[in-house]
Parts: structure tokens; C-alpha cells; sequence
């Protein structure tokens, strides 16, 4: 039913087996990984100083690799649905400054490695992951975080503030990417706790871990197979709404309006209005949510989710008839406690919370009900962005 996603010690392995092609006579000597994430409630929040409550995922990205005693930087990919060619060569930063160009998988990489606080000598490098790309679940996180934390193996240079270096990807995301996304992917890559969610201000960049500790609660994940881009799904023009109606209510961003404030936009600026409604509830909901889990309130936990999907649906309208269908097919099973999108929206991801004991029924009806072919995960928190041991 749930699909068997690869194992850490898989795609080392996976990895090791690429680079033995790729580079022959070469032995790997730095591994590192960093996971993707579901949000569990708090989207299009970040980027409004809001409220944001993911947790990392076992679905991982991983990088092996060795210096190259070049200028150059190598990288292979087996990302499956990357762009071509699958490998790329490029100067380090030292030598020339490093530009964004094609294939849009290397820019990610280019921008961590020209923002890396340290120098970058040549590598050579291979990267498989499991996080699926275009699925809502941050795999280009993971996959910048995942090469920075390769890069302070390589160098030695681990002087980097976990914070800082969550910021320095979110750069990377920005300036190379051109995805004017907020810092939850990132942060959750690499702060992620085994056993936790985080519940992360995104003003402040304090995180609070709230341990989902229930052995009987399953997150089930549900891929549409949507494909969804932030450029090229209204991302933007939402964070520009979001501007806009801050600054028609005189605050610095919507994380400083009450629900009273925003209700003065409804008749002058009606989709303002919408938009920021979705951002002060939902802050409102992500931090009762947070402490409903705290709690082990599963019940209004669980009512938030759905409330959250409805107000991402009408208020600011990023989901899509996918979604919708898989939020509503999970729903009408007795027993389920929630169910939302997550992430930016426009495809991609449905996240659902039940008792392990009904997790079959869940998605076996959402595959029934839903038109096109869904891809199931049943999920755990797990740690963030980390050094690996290679096998001898």
C-alpha cells in the first residue's frame, strides 16, 4: 500500500555505486545527507514572519564525494526527474564568481557553494535522493543542505551557526534559483529532531521540538503526482499580495495584524483581504495546533489540519482539484483526524493524520477515489542535515 522509500544505507550505497563509474579509480571520502519535510500545519506563513510546524522526513538527499586537488567541481546527479545533463562542471568560487545558468538542478548547487562561509576547493561528487522533486516536500532543501554540510566536511570548516547556515541555503534558493521562498524548508533540514516536530517563529527563528510521541499515529503522506514549480505557481505574486496588504494596514508584514485589522480590507481590497485572512488564521491555528500536540489533543489537532486545507483552498487559493479530492477522500474515513494540503500547493502533497490501525483503509480509499495515480508514504520525524559514516 505505502511505498518502501530508500533507506539511508541505500542510497550511500546507491551513491557509492554511481561514483565508482563516474570517477573510476576514486574512493569517496565525505558523505552527508539532509532530509525533506512535511509541514504539518502554517503554510504561506514563513514568508510573513508567521508561525510554520514541519517535521523532517526520512525521505533523504545524499552526497558522496572526494577533493579533486582542482579548480573544478564536479557533480553528478541521479535525480530522476532533473533537468539535463545530469552532469556538471563548474569553477570554484575563488576563481571566478559563479553564475546561475542550465541545468536548473545545478544552480541550487552553484549558489551553496559560491555562499559557503569558507573556501571551496575542487570536488568531485555524486547525489541520489529519495525526496521526490516537485512533490511539496523540499527537496531542493535538501538538497542545498545537503551539499553545505558536504562542503564543511570536505573543508574542515564547521564554524558555520546552524541558523546561519539554514539562511545561507534559503540565499542560495533566492539569488541562483530565482524561488522567493520562505526559510521553513531549510531551517527544518537542517534543525530536524528525531522523534519531534518543530514549531519554528519565523520572525524570531526560535524553534520550540514538540515531541509526536503517540506509536499508534501515522503520517501519512500523499503524493499527487501533481507536478508543482514556486515560479511558476503564483508564489510570488501571493508574497506580493502579502506585502501589499501589510502595507495597506500600515504593518511591517501580516504577522503583526489581528483578524479585527485585516477585516478593515474586506470591502476596499477584496482579495487582500482573502490573503491575509489565510496568514493571521493560520498563525492563529499553528500555534493551537502546536499546543493541542503538546497536549496530546489529537481531536483539535487534527480540526486544525482540515480547517487549515479549507482556508489554503478558498482564502488563498493554491490548492488544486487533486488535492481537494485526496483531502476529501482521506476525510470520509471514520477515524481520520485531519487532513490538508502542504506546501506551496498547485500538486504536490496531502498530509493525513490516523491511527496506524486505519492507515490501509485511508489509502486505499483515497486511491479509490482520487482519478489520478497517488504515491503513499507513512512517515516518522526524523533528524536533520548530517555527516556520514562511509562503509570500509
Amino acid at each position: 500500500m505505502a511505498f518502501n522509500f530508500s533507506t539511508e544505507q541505500d542510497l550511500v550505497k546507491e551513491a557509492l555505486e554511481v561514483f565508482n563509474k563516474e570517477f573510476i579509480g576514486q574512493v569517496p571520502e565525505i558523505a552527508a545527507c539532509a532530509p525533506g519535510r512535511v509541514n504539518l500545519i502554517g503554510d504561506h506563513t514563513d514568508y510573513n514572519d508567521g508561525f510554520v510546524f514541519p517535521m523532517a522526513l526520512p525521505l533523504l538527499t545524499v552526497i558522496v564525494g572526494k577533493k579533486n586537488d582542482t579548480d573544478k567541481c564536479v557533480v553528478v546527479t541521479e535525480a530522476k526527474d532533473a533537468d539535463k545533463p545530469m552532469k556538471v562542471e563548474f569553477s570554484v568560487p575563488t576563481k571566478e564568481t559563479l553564475a546561475p545558468g542550465k541545468p536548473k538542478w545545478a544552480n541550487y548547487i552553484k549558489g551553496v557553494v559560491q555562499y559557503f562561509r569558507g573556501t571551496v576547493v575542487g570536488f568531485n561528487a555524486v547525489i541520489v535522493t529519495s525526496v521526490p522533486i516537485g512533490g511539496g516536500l523540499s527537496s531542493s532543501a535538501a538538497l542545498e543542505v545537503s551539499v553545505y554540510t558536504f562542503l564543511e566536511a570536505l573543508t574542515g570548516e564547521t564554524g558555520t551557526m546552524k541558523k546561519d547556515k539554514a539562511l545561507l541555503c534559503q540565499k542560495a534558493e533566492h539569488e541562483f534559483a530565482n524561488m522567493p521562498c520562505g526559510i521553513m524548508d531549510q531551517f527544518i533540514s537542517v534543525m530536524g529532531q528525531s522523534g519531534t516536530a518543530l514549531l519554528i517563529d519565523c520572525r524570531s527563528m526560535q524553534e520550540t521540538a514538540i515531541p509526536i510521541s503517540d506509536p499508534e499515529l501515522a503520517v501519512i503522506i500523499t503524493n499527487s503526482n501533481v507536478k508543482r514549480s514556486l515560479a511558476s505557481s503564483a508564489y510570488a505574486e501571493r508574497l506580493e499580495q502579502c506585502q501589499s496588504a501589510a502595507k495597506t494596514l500600515g504593518k511591517s508584514s501580516l504577522r503583526d495584524a489581528s483578524e479585527n485589522d485585516v477585516e478593515g480590507l474586506r470591502e476596499k481590497h477584496p482579495l487582500l483581504y482573502k490573503r491575509a485572512k489565510h496568514v493571521v488564521t493560520e498563525n492563529s491555528r499553528t500555534e493551537q495546533a502546536a499546543e493541542a500536540l503538546k497536549q496530546g489533543d489529537l481531536k483539535t489537532f487534527g480540526e486544525l489540519m482540515t480547517a487549515s486545507h479549507e482556508s489554503l483552498k478558498t482564502d488563498y487559493e493554491v490548492s488544486c482539484t487533486e488535492l481537494d479530492e485526496l483531502v476529501a477522500a482521506a476525510l470520509e474515513v471514520d477515524g481520520v483526524l485531519g487532513s490538508r494540503m502542504t506546501g506551496g500547493g498547485f500538486g504536490g502533497c496531502t498530509v493525513t493524520l490516523a491511527p496506524k490501525t486505519i492507515a490501509d483503509k485511508v489509502i486505499e480509499n483515497m486511491k479509490k477515489k482520487y482519478k489520478g495515480k497517488p504515491t503513499f508514504y507513512i512517515t516518522e520525524p526524523c533528524e536533520g542535515a548530517r555527516v556520514l559514516t562511509l562503509p570500509e
